[in-house]
């Protein structure tokens, strides 16, 4: 069976994955969870009967985390702060001059519309869509505030650090059920390994 891959690549200054088990205090993984690449996939092309599903993740800078600190307005505030207009502090720990090389495969969500070939129409899309810096929304790395510094095809000047070789105990793999139509149900990949600065998603 023939198969439809696609690849972008993503950098930006700042980035966070957050861990669910981080708390108020928002942590970092050193790499993007499925769900965020996925979701970075849908900036360039989605479609009701197909989606792109990513198949692993390629990291091109050194993992760093830094401190950071925001004043948070939104409607998330205590009673007493939406009444005063008052916003409070939020700190996190995220990831700084970040760069990814991304792959995915075109899968199928529902039976194609009319019998059409909507796998290959899907990845024809979404690399014209990517060369001409078309989007449905603006990527960002984690936060809607961390938009990237270069978002397109892959650039033969960056390259994956192959000497960063990690394991995450417990790192969550999607937040629904399927990957198309799903309902709320997180499930979590337990010892994911980063191996040569590449994380595969099964």
């Amino acid at each position: 069976m023939k198969t439809y891959p696609v690849q972008l690549e993503i950098a930006g200054p700042a980035a966070i994955f957050t861990r669910p088990d981080s708390g108020a205090s928002f942590l970092s993984y050193p790499v993007p969870t499925y769900s965020a690449l996925k979701g970075i996939f849908e900036c360039v092309a989605r479609w009701n009967s197909a989606y792109i599903k990513p198949t692993h993740v390629g990291i091109c800078s050194p993992v760093q985390f830094q401190s950071y600190a925001t004043n948070y307005g939104g409607p998330l505030r205590k009673s007493n702060q939406l009444a005063q207009g008052s916003s409070y502090q939020l700190f996190a720990t995220i990831l700084v001059d970040v760069c990814y090389k991304v792959y995915g495969l075109v899968t199928e969500a529902t039976n194609s519309p009319e019998n059409h070939d909507h796998l290959h129409a899907l990845q024809e899309v979404f690399e014209r869509r990517l060369k001409r810096g078309q989007l449905y929304r603006t990527p960002c790395l984690g936060w809607s505030e961390f938009v990237p510094s270069y978002f397109g095809p892959l650039r033969t000047t960056t390259n994956v650090c192959e000497n960063i070789d990690l394991v995450i105990p417990s790192m969550l793999r999607r937040v629904f059920n399927r990957d198309s139509a799903g309902q709320y149900e997180p499930a979590f990949e337990q010892n994911a390994h980063i191996e040569k600065g590449v994380l595969l998603f099964a």
